[in-house]
């Protein structure tokens, strides 16, 4: 029986309850246009529309941890999902919400710049939006909302996976959350003893690795048919793969020893006791190819200076969510939706 008046904690919905959500309020509205190709479905990201000789891609996201640079924050999380289903992104909007005692005619103008600037260089149109000082906020909020089109024979849905395909991972783990933790926490990370140069080196992750996986996205599907593609948010790369797996009705086995996390993250972990696979992680991109490209596409990467693994498979849906520890013992994968970030925000 369903939980009456209960209350959520911070985060992303529980999958179980977006699921019966969905299932009440939305199945029966994407029947009745035909057009609809993709819809509301826990683990696609972004929608998918029939205009004929292409489909449009709609996605929107919001940002509610950073304000530093907020509006590349805002861009870029909005991209990755669109170039995630294989559609070049195309025009941008935004609801930017402002806390009434901290907004100033400065920052307002920063944002605009950030967002236009951001867009620019991406060859995004930015088509409008909406702009407020909103009473009971602490920080400003940005909801960005991107279109982008992608042919009908390149387009790539979480739900494309297939049983034995090959699970493949750029860069590394818990990129954002380790900008975020920079820019948000520098008081807190000098009261734990760090120097300017980690502090910065945390920020610098924005950019480098940067939370960007446009050029990997679109690489891949350009040179192999690829079945799925993700990028994981908040709950880090744990509930991406549980996204997929969702989506594709499908478990998966992972191997954590071809996982990896980098220097700053890893130290990060240790010191504020956050799972590095539960943190949140744009500027990651899971892959899903057939068995026998996989080795291609790794290759293929590398040689353009993104670096990528191999980290699991995706094996039948009764086999469930799974890990090979370090120690080579198989134990099941634990994920949550709440991020691990919270727990110092």
């Amino acid at each position: 029986m369903k939980e009456i008046h209960k209350k959520l904690g911070l985060g992303k919905l529980k999958h179980e309850f977006l699921n019966e959500i969905l299932r009440t309020h939305v199945s029966d509205l994407e029947i009745k246009d035909e057009r609809v190709v993709v819809g509301s479905k826990v683990g696609e990201d972004a929608a998918v529309i029939d205009m004929g000789h292409s489909y449009l891609v709609a996605k929107t996201d919001p940002i509610t941890f950073a304000t530093d640079e907020i509006g590349f924050y805002a861009v870029h999380v909005n991209v990755n999902d669109v170039v995630c289903t294989g559609a070049t992104p195309k025009w941008f909007q935004s609801t930017i919400l402002l806390p009434e005692k901290h907004t100033s005619t400065d920052l307002v103008e920063s944002i605009f710049k950030d967002i236009h600037d951001t867009c620019q260089s991406l060859n995004i149109t930015v088509v409008g939006g909406h702009t407020e000082v909103t009473s009971g906020l602490a920080r400003p909020i940005i909801v960005g909302s991107l279109l982008g089109e992608v042919k009908k024979e390149k387009l790539v849905k979480s739900s494309g996976i297939i049983q034995g395909d090959t699970l493949i991972l750029t860069k590394g783990i818990f990129i954002e959350g380790t900008s975020i933790i920079g820019r948000e926490k520098e008081a807190l990370l000098r009261q734990k003893g760090f120097n300017d140069v980690f502090i910065e080196k945390c920020k610098n992750y924005l950019h480098n690795p940067g939370i960007s996986v446009m050029k990997e996205a679109l690489l891949a599907n350009s040179k192999f048919d690829i079945h799925a593609m993700h990028d994981p948010t908040e709950g880090g790369l744990a509930t991406g793969i549980a996204e997929l797996a969702i989506a594709s009705n499908l478990g998966v086995l992972l191997d954590e020893q071809m996982i990896k996390i980098l220097p700053e993250p890893k130290t990060l972990s240790k010191i504020f006791n956050l799972n590095p696979f539960g943190t949140i992680s744009s500027g990651s991109l899971l892959i899903a190819i057939e068995e026998t490209n996989s080795g291609k596409l790794v290759e293929l990467l590398r040689d353009k200076g993104i670096d990528a693994q191999i980290i699991g498979q995706f094996v039948e849906k009764e086999k469930g969510l799974r890990i090979k520890k370090l120690d080579d013992r198989v134990e099941p994968m634990f994920y949550s939706e709440i991020d691990e970030i919270l727990k110092i925000f």
